[in-house]
This record gives C-alpha cells, structure tokens and sequence, in this order.
C-alpha cells in the first residue's frame, strides 16, 4: 500500500466519477467525492454505496463525499472534473468564485459543445482566469466505470500541453489494475473520447435493427476513418487514433452492454423515439450532443463524416432507422486506400 501522499478533489459522483475515486482511494490519495445531491452524499458518507450509479460496489470508507464544494476544493491543488459536458461551464464558474489559488484541473468527460464547437479543455480555459490555472489534463480511453470498480484491467492515457503535469496525473492514478499511458495529443485524445460516442449509437442501432457483426464491423472501421479525419483537420496526430483514445475506446464503446451511448442506440433501432430513449436511460447520453456539434464541424471544416451526418438525421430530423441504414449502404463508389492516404497526408 502506498503512503498516503495528497487529498484530491472528484467533482462529479456518477458512475464514472465515483470509479475513479475508488482508484485513488486505492492508492492511498485522500479523496472528497463531490455530489450536488444531498441524499447521494449521505448515502455515500453513511452506507458507503452510491446504489443508482454503481450497484453492489463497496466504496473505501476514506472517501469523503461531499455537497459544498469550498469544502471540496479546501487546501487542494488537483481536481478531477467527472461532470457532464453540458454542466461544464457551470460547475467551472463556481470553482473560479471559490479559489484563489491555481488548480491543475484534470477532466475526464468525453464531449463536445454544439454551437461553439469547443473541445472540453477550450471550454475549461475559456471559464478559468489563468491565474487560476496551473493546467488542464485530459484522462481518456476505454474504460466503463462498472469494470473499473471491480479492479478489472483497464488501460486508459493522460495528456495535457504540460506533459509534467500529464506524468504527475499519471503517477497518481496508475496502480496493478490500472494503467496509464502519456500521450502529448490533446486535440486527438479529445477527438477521439468524444467522437466515438456517436459511432456508438450508430452501433447500437444497427444491433436494434437485428443486424449482424458484419454489419458492427463496418461501421466501426468506417467510424473511426470519419473520427481521424476530422480530428486531423483540426490539429490531431492521427497516430492517436490507432490508440487507446482512438481505436481502444471505440471498440469497448460500440461492443458492450455497459455502455449508454450503445444502448440509447439499440433503443432508437428498436423504435423508440430519441425523447423516449432519454427518458429510459435516465442518464446522460454524450453521444447524442456530440453529433450535433460533430455535424456543425464537419461543415465548417468541409469534411466528409456519412455516418455523423446520416446520425444527425435520425436524432434531430426524425429519420426511421431503417432508412438511415439504407441510406448509408446506397452511397456511391469510394476507393477505401485513397482515403487512408488522405487522413495520413493532411497537412
């Protein structure tokens, strides 16, 4: 067991959150676990469980939960911001009322924000006066939090423009269940977390449609051409995509039942509408905010994303599922060779 060596802060007490607190907690951090929820924090605090969230999981006793975030952040200099991409801007704001010291800011979300087109660490920079800045880490990969709370091996990466910071976060985190990488491409690490939610719900809705692997396979492989070639417009490495933050979460993304990207998919191929889907998940589903700020980039980028567009219409235009499908295997000829060497050649 490790010495105990910092207290850290984990804002967000969902699934994801709460796993990665318990990976901490296992390295001997000292954790506060902060909800908005007064019930979840008594819960937490009381029975050590956060039942709605990550069922049947024992939570360490040192984790702290909290609901007063000055309480939270006091005396700390890391944070690890587990709240969903539409709450980012919010929560920053009440971190940068509270503090009056710099904070390494360590986000694990996977999104985009519509309309302004922002990466989530843009939007961090854009919230935080950078005197209240010390850096910005992104901690991506696949991992589902059910696994994780079960110390099943998991390998995600850490990256950040400081690379010091990147390989502090990383000493923090790594232990004999999970491993973490270094890698300097932010812009890719982000791409690549964000954008494969989408392929998952177009995955998801091939499965609700009673379609086969082959099927899966296609639009997996066909995905993840879309992700890097957008994601190379924008500045990625597209090496990156051949990563964990690329390929690696795409594949548990798109293939697995603990996914909620995979299964508002399945939901919408069996017939229900996207408001019916959300109303069944009771969750946040990134995925679906994601498209529509995908489908926005790929206009003002002029590149080509079938299956981000073709999503777009399902979700936001009312197109039946079956027709997306159709829509999608009736394109015209393309060479798939050429369009690898396009990706990897873009300036």
């Amino acid at each position: 067991m490790r010495e105990q060596t910092m207290g850290i802060a984990v804002l967000g007490a969902g699934s994801w959150g709460t796993a990665l607190a318990l990976v901490l907690a296992d390295n001997s951090h000292n954790v506060r676990l902060w909800s908005h929820n007064p019930a979840q924090v008594q819960e937490i605090n009381s029975t050590h469980s956060n039942e709605r969230y990550l069922p049947g999981i024992k939570i360490h006793e040192s984790i702290h939960a909290t609901n007063s975030l000055d309480e939270a952040l006091a005396d700390l200099d890391t944070l690890i911001l587990a709240v969903p991409t539409k709450a980012i801007r919010e929560v920053i704001g009440k971190i940068r009322e509270s503090r009056n010291q710099p904070l390494t800011i360590v986000h694990v979300s996977k999104g985009i924000e519509p309309d302004s087109l922002l990466r989530i660490s843009q939007m961090i920079a854009e919230e935080m006066p950078p005197e209240l800045l010390k850096s910005i880490v992104v901690l991506s990969g696949p991992s589902h939090a059910e696994e994780v709370s079960l110390r099943h091996p998991t390998t995600v990466t850490v990256s950040s423009e400081n690379m010091a910071e990147a390989e502090r976060i990383q000493d923090l985190f790594i232990n004999q269940n999970f491993r973490v990488y270094t890698n300097p491409d932010v812009v890719g690490v982000e791409i690549g977390g964000a954008l494969k939610n989408i392929i998952a719900l177009a995955a998801g809705i091939t499965d609700g449609l009673g379609f086969g692997d082959n099927a899966k396979a296609a639009l997996m492989t066909r995905g993840l051409a879309e992700i890097a070639r957008l994601g190379v417009k924008m500045g990625a490495n597209p090496l990156t995509f051949s990563g964990l933050a690329g390929i690696g979460d795409l594949i548990v993304t798109c293939t697995s039942v603990h996914s909620r990207n995979w299964r508002a998919g399945n939901l919408l191929g069996k017939g229900q509408s996207l408001e019916e889907v959300l109303d069944n998940m009771g969750m946040v589903v990134e995925g679906v905010r994601t498209t529509k700020a995908a489908y926005q980039l790929a206009a003002k980028y002029e590149v080509e994303m079938p299956i981000t567009e073709t999503l777009y219409k399902v979700l936001f235009e009312g197109l039946p599922a079956q027709d997306a499908a159709d829509l999608l295997m009736a394109r015209g000829k393309t060479h798939e060779m050429e369009d690898l060497t396009n990706i990897l050649n873009e300036p």
